[in-house]
């Protein structure tokens, strides 16, 4: 018997939340991320979908050479930067752009032979994964100038550690506007366009959008602001996750379900048995108590997810039988609610789902 679990991509859905996250920044060039396999809805798809961004943002040269073979011609660049020459020679063939993070990269922009490409200046204002230093930006942003190797004008970029956090009282609440501080400070008198915004600035720091958004998991209509979905964001989810109820047993109160025998019945009661699993890429730390959707109603897990099988409570549907829908996230029900039950991001799941579930667009 196939699995009968789908995960279908609305695609009308990124684009409604590309327009709303333009609208959010009126005036500024948007760079759709599409990391990540598209956050999970399938690079391709997404591209395709938000083709009318100015620039997309991928992770690896790889993933720029997929998005060329999908037909799409808009600017992109890859976050990772280069490591060697054979690298910069991909980048050229694709024409693509690249952030230059660490010394080594100017040294072999100073003494390339080849065609000369466009980069992006990152700075660490306080993220500390990768960037050059504040005080070292000017000396950089000048030797990219007089490198061979670079063309056009260099986009100076930052990327916000807590953007997620809008209140100044939060515990990372003054980080954020600290952090733009220090791009100011280190940008001072530099020549180029500004690049701060990720999704969470742009719908909480909107002071931080500079000349170019670089927008991700808001254009699949997720929101990693603690308590809120994307949906009160004006955003619309781009996954709906579903599976089918393979079975409904009858359990006797004092029964215990699943691995571990973590649940017991409260009383004598009907359990479905659905066809989803932590092989599937549904978490296997969400406990018992999570939300799911039968026959459009809320229902609650019961006992471990395991590989290929979950278990839900259905006293509130004695109907429910085998072949019945059950909706693990969508419209109805935020990703972000059964991220936060799991202890987790919302762009954790959708970036989890397997291989073996099957992908359908809309």
């Amino acid at each position: 018997m196939a699995r009968p679990i789908t995960a279908t991509i609305h695609t009308d859905a990124l684009r409604h939340n590309l327009g709303a996250m333009r609208a959010r920044a009126p005036g500024r060039r948007l760079m759709a991320m599409v990391k990540a396999d598209g956050y999970g809805h399938g690079l391709e798809t997404a591209a395709r979908a938000l083709r009318e961004a100015d620039a997309f943002g991928v992770a690896a040269i790889e993933d720029a050479a997929r998005i060329r073979d999908a037909g799409l011609e808009q600017p992109i660049l890859v976050l990772s930067g280069f490591d060697n020459p054979d690298d910069l020679d991909q980048l050229r063939a694709l024409r693509a752009e690249a952030i230059v993070h660490h010394a080594a990269q100017l040294d072999l922009l100073e003494q390339t032979d080849g065609a000369p490409i466009r980069v992006w200046l990152k700075i660490d204002t306080g993220m500390h994964r990768l960037g050059f230093a504040p005080d070292h930006v000017r000396d950089a942003h000048a030797r990219l100038r007089a490198a061979r190797g670079v063309t056009g004008d260099i986009v100076l970029m930052t990327h916000f550690a807590s953007s997620d956090e809008f209140d100044m009282q939060a515990p990372n609440g003054l980080q954020t506007p600290a952090q733009m501080r220090a791009f100011v400070a280190a940008t001072e008198g530099l020549e180029g366009p500004r690049s701060l915004a990720n999704s969470a600035a742009v719908l909480g720091w909107p002071d931080a959008c500079g000349d170019w958004i670089r927008p991700g998991g808001a254009l699949y209509g997720m929101s990693v602001v603690t308590g809120r979905s994307g949906a009160s964001f004006g955003l619309r989810p781009a996954m709906t996750f579903e599976t089918r109820l393979l079975a409904v047993n009858r359990v006797s109160k004092g029964e215990r379900i699943g691995y571990s025998a973590t649940w017991e019945a409260p009383e004598d009661m009907p359990v479905g048995v659905a066809a989803v699993g932590y092989g599937d890429g549904y978490p296997r730390l969400a406990p018992a108590g999570t939300p799911v959707l039968v026959n459009g109603r809320m229902a609650r897990v019961a006992g471990r997810v395991s590989m290929d099988l979950m278990t839900i409570d259905l006293r509130g549907q004695p109907d429910a039988r085998a072949g019945d829908p059950v909706v693990l996230w969508g419209d109805a029900l935020p990703v972000e609610t059964v991220a936060e039950a799991a202890g987790t991001i919302s762009y954790a799941l959708t970036c989890g789902i397997t291989r073996r579930v099957r992908f359908v667009n809309d």
